[in-house]
């Protein structure tokens, strides 16, 4: 499924191996949360996808899990950001912003954080849509379809 809906908004999408179960009930272990129900189903069909101008639209999972676990922990960012508890990143623009589900509450809907200001917003009501609307981006400036 994930790959017909990545593959409709850009024909030239790539993809990674699938996952096993096991790969996602470790990482959920490692990351002490469970990974959306969408993002996960993503994973065993597709460790990843890669979008236009090589973006990584959607993270392998081995990126997800550390990517958060520093974000999470890094004292540093914390002098110069709100916390980052709340988000699980998932994938970028390729130019620094990064995408994200909130863990708590839990929600469907995609939010974007942009690093330049710390400012998170909503950019898609769920998973698919924003496959839809970041891999179909053809504005000619890589990863600025939210703005």
């Amino acid at each position: 499924m994930w790959r017909e809906v990545a593959g409709r908004a850009y024909g030239a999408a790539e993809f990674g191996e699938p996952v096993t179960a096991a790969d996602v009930t470790a990482a959920e272990q490692r990351l002490g949360c469970s990974l959306p129900t969408a993002l996960a189903g993503l994973l065993r069909e597709t460790d990843g996808v890669v979008g236009q101008y090589g973006v990584d639209t959607v993270w392998p999972l081995e990126r997800i899990v550390e990517d958060n676990l520093r974000f999470w922990s890094d004292r540093s960012f914390a002098d110069l950001y709100m916390p980052f508890d709340a988000l699980l990143f998932f994938g970028d623009n390729g130019g620094g912003d990064q995408f994200a589900f909130v863990r708590r509450p839990a929600r469907a809907d995609v939010f974007v954080w942009e690093h330049e200001d710390d400012s998170r917003r909503w950019v898609a009501r769920d998973l698919e849509d924003y496959l839809g609307r970041s891999l179909a981006d053809d504005s000619g400036d890589s990863g600025d379809w939210f703005r």
